[in-house]
């Protein structure tokens, strides 16, 4: 089969209880058939405009042919390199979709200029742009698209030739890219950022680097007439109650990749289901995690733990768990759409609506804001070897170096609480930022999530304000080698993406989440700094 699925334990007990119920309730062929009324009134209009992702593979057949015509045309033309804007939904599915199949593609997904620079000088002689806005006005992705604009010009290359545009129809987007010759791609109106993987927003871009897409949609398809059955092995729903319907609920997704052949997978899934349930004061937060990571020695009462594995390892269970584990295998394509529907199953079981996001808009606000108003930073509470500390008055207030402070953020978190690490950085530069991970889980005791700014923002953001009030937040920032201004903009990247930092920081505040924002003035050098204060 594309898609297996395996469950004991506490998960086992809540597919043995909650899935009959919605067999009986006729849940996945209502989904099937596009029925609004499953998540409530209150849902009932966003539902109705939201469910387009069932029906993908049908809609997105006739892109196949046109993206690959396309491809065979930029390489007529020199093009060998394919980079992405995108943030969010239009760039995790590329990413995991590219990955997976070992073909090069550049995304783009970040405002810390040393990134951006990165990307600009990477082949541009041959490298053609994909920009993706479902709304067409993502301050990241119209920055992204404005220099490289620029330096195509620059160059000598027509930017017609060398700019592709998805965006939904009668977005600003498209206005702007139809008036100035770019080849544009319209997706599905009716299906939303983090449900587009089987969209053009993630065929577009995979079919132009070189995926295999048609066989991607091949493997959705061969799981759909399972997933439109109303019955007990249906894999939505027994994966849907797995994740939600456990009692006591297990809120945190603990996501381990465990020989499975699909390349960060996690961190897609992490954005579909924190930011589809994480709001009303409830929801489900993913953690990535891999398979030596210390919460898994933790045997936490709250955190149910999924493996993503491939064929062979889906029957093993530990004989030492109690708690029990979900495992899933399969194609990406059939777990693209299976996860799809098992996390609006999941949004049905929390009563809440899985197509909306009404708490990212916040920090989008906070961000306008303060690049209108561009105010001088608030200065540091104190510097501790070159790293700048700053945070939320009770954080910081008994705080007198770096250690104490990470002390005084840590003791703000509840029996049931976790850490945020949000890392405003150039990923490409530091990418040993990441073991701050796995340094707090072992410092905490608690599970520790680890997103890259500001692209964490279009997902699990959402969760942060909109979730359980649980958390604690740990920023950290770098200041950038050389900035890099934005055409026709007033402000330059390290001006936006400071502005993203501190706005989210703000918002974060006001919802009563205790914040450490830690500024690497030295970014090379501060990490030993850092890394020794965590241990």
């Amino acid at each position: 089969m594309s898609f297996r699925i395996s469950v004991s334990g506490a998960a086992a007990d809540a597919v043995r209880t909650a899935v009959p119920v919605l067999v009986d309730d006729l849940v996945a062929s209502s989904i099937t058939a596009l029925d609004p009324a499953l998540w409530g009134a209150a849902a009932e209009d966003e539902a109705s405009k939201r469910l387009g992702w069932t029906e993908s593979v049908a809609i997105s057949r006739p892109l196949v042919p046109e993206i690959l015509a396309l491809r065979e045309s930029l390489l007529e033309k020199g093009v060998t390199h394919i980079a992405l804007a995108g943030m969010g939904g239009s760039s995790l599915a590329p990413e995991v979709i590219t990955r997976t199949a070992g073909v090069e593609l550049t995304v783009l997904d970040s405002t810390d200029p040393g990134q951006v620079l990165a990307a600009l000088s990477d082949r541009l002689e041959s490298t053609a742009l994909v920009v993706s806005s479902k709304s067409g006005s993502t301050v990241e992705t119209d920055s992204q698209r404005r220099v490289f604009e620029r330096a195509f010009v620059a160059a000598g290359i027509d930017p017609a030739e060398r700019i592709i545009v998805v965006t939904d129809p009668g977005s600003p987007l498209e206005a702007s890219a139809t008036e100035a010759g770019y080849r544009v791609f319209n997706a599905d109106p009716t299906v939303g950022g983090r449900y587009s993987a089987l969209t053009a927003f993630g065929l577009v871009p995979s079919g132009l680097a070189g995926v295999d897409i048609a066989e991607l949609l091949d493997e959705a398809e061969s799981i759909s007439l399972a997933l439109a059955i109303d019955s007990a092995e249906n894999p939505g729903l027994v994966l849907g109650a797995a994740i939600a319907a456990t009692s006591p609920r297990r809120d945190k997704l603990a996501i381990v990749a465990d020989g499975t052949h699909i390349v960060g997978f996690a961190d897609w899934v992490e954005q579909l289901i924190a930011e589809s349930t994480g709001k009303l004061g409830t929801g489900i937060l993913p953690v990535v995690l891999d398979t030596d990571a210390p919460e898994l020695a933790e045997n936490l009462a709250d955190v149910q733990v999924v493996r993503v594995v491939d064929d062979a390892g889906l029957e093993i269970f530990p004989a030492h768990d109690s708690s029990g584990e979900i495992r899933v295998s399969g194609t990406l394509g059939a777990q693209f759409l299976v996860w799809e529907y098992a996390t609006v199953v999941a949004g049905r079981l929390l009563q809440i609506n899985p197509f909306d996001q009404p708490d990212v808009e916040s920090a989008k606000i906070a961000t306008r804001g303060l690049l209108d108003s561009r105010p001088e930073p608030e200065p540091a509470a104190f510097i501790s070897d070159g790293i700048e500390v700053r945070g939320t008055p009770h954080v910081i207030g008994a705080a007198s170096d770096l250690a104490s402070a990470v002390d005084a953020l840590l003791e703000e978190l509840g029996p049931d609480g976790y850490v945020a690490v949000q890392a405003y950085v150039d990923r490409l530069a530091l990418p040993e930022l990441v073991q701050v991970r796995d340094l707090l889980a072992s410092l905490s005791h608690r599970p520790v999530t680890f997103g890259w700014g500001p692209r964490f923002l279009h997902s699990t953001g959402q969760f942060h304000k909109g979730g359980p009030a649980t958390g604690v937040f740990l920023q950290i920032l770098a200041t950038p080698a050389e900035d890099l201004d934005i055409p026709g903009r007033p402000f330059t990247f390290g001006e936006l993406i400071q502005a993203q930092a501190s706005g989210d920081a703000s918002v974060l505040a006001e919802h009563g989440r205790p914040v450490l924002t830690l500024t690497l003035t030295q970014p090379a050098s501060n990490l030993t700094t850092l890394f020794d204060a965590l241990r």
